[in-house]
């Protein structure tokens, strides 16, 4: 499956899409594959970077919390959360109100992943 969305990934970045929105509820399987949906907020990142802050707080990188610049790596980051989720079967970043929120990605507290998968 993650194999399958960073192919989805590779297409959107090499046309200058940045999605902006990856997150569980983004993903849906046709015929067992997973494919990316809802670019309701996507992107196309004309200089290669984009400003405005949008998708779904528990997924969003530093960088768009910071309200910086960001480009594709902002859907990886995504995905690393989307990953975090599926393995531990929980948010690695999880508060409750925005400043609490934005300062546990900021600072990349999260718990380790579980000791059943291996380094």
């Amino acid at each position: 499956m993650a194999y399958e969305i960073l192919q989805g990934l590779k297409t959107l970045h090499a046309n200058k899409i940045i999605h902006r929105d990856i997150k569980s509820a983004n993903i849906f399987f046709v015929n067992g594959i997973a494919k990316l949906g809802d670019l309701n907020v996507s992107k196309v990142a004309e200089q290669g970077m984009c400003e405005t802050q949008t998708g779904t707080p528990y997924y969003t990188s530093p960088e768009i919390w910071k309200g910086k610049k960001y480009g594709n790596k902002c859907d990886i980051w995504s995905l690393g959360v989307l990953l975090y989720e599926m393995c531990c079967l929980k948010m690695p970043f999880v508060a409750r109100d925005f400043p609490t929120l934005y300062r546990k990605v900021i600072d990349g507290t999260y718990d380790d992943i579980p000791k059943r998968y291996s380094d």
